[in-house]
This record gives structure tokens, sequence and C-alpha cells, in this order.
């Protein structure tokens, strides 16, 4: 192939991925200000405050107690090699909090809200919907994007704290009944091992998780095809973006809080 073949591919490649995040951009800036400017739907909200964070509390909780128990095992054994077994419930505590509770509570909202969000406004836009709420005065921004970014906003950080409870007890478990820990011991050193840069640190992630897997829910559903492809495009990219947005964004604010 000719290098400057190549050379415009990659050109081009570049300015489509600088295009596309100056188009999420606008679009994130877009619902800021919809949601800082009335008028509300307080009725939508409170549905997506209920679909978002309620029923989103089961799966966070399954994955979280699993993922502490999995930690607190996987510590024991790697400590036991040199013979610092006694670090379990410290390192169980620093990485759910850091790292592991604002993450995977992040990539289960993106899989369950950020798919469910898309298909649901594409849909609406394929069954011309989003056209009706135009011809009623009523602005699709507004009235679909707004209630969700900041539902998600609020309930995130709510289910990335709780996912960190129960993932430390789920090490909490495994440690006491499984590793010969003692309960009041290991309580007391997470207690006094975690920092409150620490849980900020997580809320924030859990925050900017949220809003992205909102924002690229909503994005990929109002810029959806026509017909039941453009819908399933839509589930399938929104998802995609918003893992790999919270994963970036994950390593940035890492970066913030912990780079001294």
């Amino acid at each position: 192939m000719n290098p400057l073949d190549l050379l415009a591919r990659l050109g081009r490649l570049v300015l489509s991925v600088m295009a596309s995040f100056g188009r999420v951009t606008l679009f994130t800036l877009d619902a800021a200000s919809h949601i800082l400017r009335p008028p509300y739907y307080p009725r939508e909200l409170g549905v997506a405050l209920l679909n978002i964070g309620w029923l989103s509390l089961p799966v966070v909780g399954l994955t979280a107690i699993f993922t502490g128990g999995a930690l607190a095992l996987q510590i024991y054994a790697g400590g036991a090699r040199f013979n610092a077994e006694a670090v379990v419930p410290q390192i169980v505590a620093i990485g759910m909090v850091r790292e592991l509770g604002p993450v995977l509570v992040g990539l289960m909202i993106a899989a369950r809200v950020t798919s469910s969000i898309a298909a649901e406004i594409a849909t609406m836009k394929v069954t011309e919907q989003i056209d009706a709420l135009v011809t009623l005065s009523t602005h699709p921004m507004k009235y679909l994007t707004a209630p969700r970014v900041l539902a998600a906003l609020i309930t995130v950080p709510v289910l990335v704290g709780i996912g960190d409870i129960i993932g430390i007890m789920g090490g909490y478990t495994v440690a006491v009944q499984n590793l010969g820990f003692n309960a009041a011991a290991y309580l007391q050193n997470t207690v006094d091992f975690l920092e409150t840069r620490d849980v900020v640190s997580s809320l924030v992630k859990g925050a900017v998780f949220g809003v992205i897997a909102a924002v690229m829910g909503c994005y990929y559903g109002m810029n959806s095809g026509r017909g039941a492809q453009g819908v399933g495009r839509a589930t399938k990219g929104s998802v995609e973006a918003a893992a790999v947005l919270i994963l970036a964004a994950n390593f940035v604010l890492t970066g913030v809080f912990f780079s001294i």
C-alpha cells in the first residue's frame, strides 16, 4: 500500500474520532443546560431514579459481594507466598473503594441502564414519538435526556457507596468464615486503613461514570438509524462507548486523586 494512502486513512480515522468526540461533548453540554433551566419534569425524573437506582441494586449487590469474596481469597493466597496474609483487610478495602467498586458498578450500569436508555429512545425515534414531542412543543432533550442524566448523577454515587460496603462485607465474610480472621480485628483494620480521600474518589468516580452511562444511552438513542437494525446498532454502540469511556475516565480520575 502507498504510504500516502495509509497516512490518508489514518488522518480520516483521527478526524472521524475527533468529530464524534466533539458531537458527544456538545450533546453533553446541551443536556447540562437543560438540567439547569426550566421547565422540569419531576415524574420523568422519578421514573429514571427508580429505574437507574433502585432496580439496579440487585445486580450491583451481587456483583460487589462476589467480587469482595474473590478478592479476599486471591489476596490471602498471594500474601501467603510472602507471609503477608494479614494484609487482606487493608487490600480488600482499598481495592474495593478505590477501584473495583466504582468500576464494576459503572460497567454494570453501562450494561443495564445505558442499553435500556438507548433502546427506549431509539425505538421512540423509529416510531416517531420524538417527532410527536416536538409537535407538542416539548423539547426532546428536556423531556428525555435531562431527567435520565440527572437521575444517573444522583443515584450512581449512592450505588457505588453501597457496592463498596457490600464488597468489603463479602471479603469480611470470606476472611472470617474461611480464612480464620478475627471479626473485630478485621473491621478495625478496614476502618483504620481507609482515608477520606479514598471514599471521596469513589463517589466522584460514581458520579462521572453515571453521567457517562446516561449520556451515551441518550446520545446513541437520539442519533439512531431507522428500523430495527438502527435500534440494535444504537444499543450496541452505546454500551461499547460507555464501557470504554468509563475505563478511560477511571484512569484519568485515578491519576488526579492518587498521583502524589
